[in-house]
């Protein structure tokens, strides 16, 4: 048998609730227990990352649209969620298959430690044969601890628990040129090796999202990169036949290892006529090259589970020390400026900017983000310390916490 994988699949308020009538799409929700079965019974580990309690909150409460309140709409949650795990963990015991649903805000993965906690506890779940079944928690999440849509979480998922593949079911087959609903000439991008090198003619107008649901098309590539940067391969397919993730699966089982090169729209041509042959159902592939450096799990908690609290600006020759193979700490020389009033340890964006002739910063040319940091200073002190060399730190201060305004192992880039 070929390797078994760690699978997440993430579904939208769409594909699970009717945008009309509100009720859930029992018979789909059905189909997808017996795909997530049919997979586990193989081997395979699967994750579900569940939106749509809000929207059962809603047909619940006898109310006609999503409220504007956030407290209205935690409260709706706080009903939903209740009812939408109930509903799956019927399902699922037709086939004595155990579920545990699992709650999470970014403030739950705020800290390493906590971080480290729900990967841990996750793992455990899928150790002991069960399914983790996924959501943010609406009822407690603000503003400032939002993940923002599902989409984001299930990237996020995918990488504290490792995952080999995640699948974002949508309401199109895949990825087209343009709108399909609208041109009937658009063609399918089934494969996307490096989204590096960006997806030049690919359109987002097509899953647009719904009244129920908060993500698009747009929200679903920024997972795809979010995952791809973990190294977790990442699909995008129709939730109306779930039954097509197990044909899937399979396909990628039997070409594993397959290389994709040459130009986009020719490997297009190339897949489409693989996937007719073998009749696997249309879909889209974003790689997580395997020649790439993907990020360790400290610096994806570090880019996606923390919430900045402000900004350093840095220059040129700070950004070459931190970026280079064998990277340096962040010192105050290389620092040109502070925004924001940020404590220590708190995480901050990295930004590259541009030095006036007297060493200040030039705050008419645009600054570029170019990662994060959690600074071993304060914003005040940082501000006080900034382009000096350390061994003046102590008495700038007063004190010398660290040569470093960030050591190395709290700094962390985005792949390139």
């Amino acid at each position: 048998m070929s390797k078994p994988y760690t699978i997440v699949i993430k579904l939208g308020s769409s594909s699970l609730v009717d945008a009309t009538t509100k009720e859930p799409k029992l018979s789909l929700m059905s189909l997808i227990v017996e795909t997530v079965v049919a997979l586990r019974r193989i081997g395979h580990r699967v994750i579900i990352v569940s939106s749509g309690g809000i929207a059962v909150g809603l047909k619940t409460l006898g109310l006609d649209k999503r409220p504007k309140r956030l407290p209205e709409i935690q409260a709706v949650a706080a009903v939903g969620q209740g009812r939408l795990i109930g509903r799956w963990d019927k399902l699922f015991s037709y086939f004595d298959q155990r579920i545990a649903q699992v709650l999470l805000t970014r403030n739950d993965i705020a800290e390493w430690s906590q971080y480290k906690n729900a990967k841990n506890t996750l793992q455990e779940l899928l150790n002991m044969g069960v399914i983790p079944v996924v959501n943010e928690n609406d009822t407690l999440a603000v503003s400032e601890i939002h993940f923002g849509d599902n989409d984001s979480l299930s990237a996020i998922t995918a990488a504290l628990t490792g995952a080999d593949y995640l699948f974002l079911l949508t309401d199109v087959d895949c990825l087209f040129t343009d709108n399909p609903r609208t041109n009937p000439d658009a063609k399918p991008i089934l494969v996307v090796p490096n989204m590096d090198q960006g997806l030049p003619g690919v359109s987002t107008a097509s899953g647009t999202g719904s009244d129920v649901g908060t993500g698009g098309m747009q929200t679903k590539l920024v997972a795809a990169e979010l995952a791809t940067n973990a190294g977790v391969h990442t699909i995008i397919m129709n939730s109306e036949s779930p039954s097509s993730i197990f044909k899937i699966v399979q396909y990628i089982q039997t070409t594993e290892g397959k290389t994709y090169e040459g130009d986009l729209m020719d490997l297009q041509i190339k897949e489409l006529e693989t996937l007719n042959q073998l009749s696997v159902p249309l879909h889209t592939k974003f790689i997580a090259s395997a020649d790439r450096q993907h990020l360790k799990n400290r610096e994806f908690w570090m880019l996606h589970g923390l919430v900045t609290k402000g900004s350093v600006i840095i220059d040129d020759g700070a950004y070459a020390a931190l970026t280079r193979k064998e990277k340096a700490g962040l010192l105050p020389a290389g620092v040109v400026d502070v925004e924001g009033n940020f404590q220590q340890l708190e995480c901050v964006d990295l930004k590259l900017g541009h030095r006036l002739t007297n060493g200040e910063w030039n705050k008419d040319l645009p600054t570029t983000t170019v990662g994060r940091a959690r600074c071993n200073y304060k914003a005040t002190e940082i501000a006080k310390i900034r382009g000096m060399k350390s061994d003046r730190i102590e008495e700038v201060l007063g004190y010398s916490d660290s040569e470093y305004v960030a050591h190395r192992h709290n700094l962390a880039f985005p792949p390139h």
